[in-house]
């Protein structure tokens, strides 16, 4: 079962960092096969079809990024410091290539194409993230730490949109720089120092 779980990862693995390079019909379970050194029908074993493989992999990108901010909350306690942390988590993946774009705003970028069951799983990370920024923006607004006009859930998917066109700007202009100069801005605008 080990080995199984192992192809099942790779397979996984090799199919985010193409999703990332060329979107969802930017590759095939052939491009898959031939990385990963194994045979298309290792791969339909696994996942019947590109929508089930494409929709697990978001699921599991979900679980990942639910994960990371559970322990950023548990590390980092001032609301303003968990957006800063959010933020130059983002920076340093897109400056050193290890997660040059989040799949899920990607995947957002090509909804009217997608299958339903993948376009679900991302809404449900844009649900819990916008959740999770809502949150941190509310305790920093009650703390005093943050400023911002408008309601926290507002804020959050003016952040969150920031964010993500952040990366796209700075994959546009081949740039990584690119991410930090747009984001700076929002984060001395929220947390202003004194």
């Amino acid at each position: 079962m080990t080995g199984s779980t192992s192809t099942s990862d790779k397979i996984l693995r090799c199919a985010r960092s193409l999703l990332i390079q060329g979107g969802y019909n930017g590759f095939s379970y052939a491009d898959i096969a031939k990385v990963v050194g194994i045979r298309n029908a290792s791969i339909h074993h696994h996942f019947p079809s590109k929508a089930e493989l494409v929709r697990t992999l978001v699921a599991r990108y979900r679980e990942e990024a639910e994960a990371g901010i559970a322990q950023l909350e548990r590390q980092v306690s001032d609301p303003a410091a968990q957006l800063a942390s959010y933020v130059g988590y983002w920076e340093r993946c897109i400056a050193d290539a290890s997660a040059p774009f989040c799949v899920c705003a990607l995947m957002a970028g090509e909804i009217p194409a997608l299958p339903a069951e993948i376009v679900t799983e991302v809404r449900a990370h844009f649900r819990s993230l916008s959740a999770w920024l809502t949150s941190v923006l509310e305790r920093g607004a009650r703390q005093g730490s943050l400023h911002f006009a408008g309601t926290a859930k507002a804020e959050a998917e003016s952040f969150m949109a920031c964010v993500h066109g952040a990366m796209l700007s700075a994959r546009a202009y081949g740039d990584p720089g690119t991410f930090g100069l747009i984001t700076r801005p929002l984060l001395e605008r929220l947390a202003p120092r004194h």
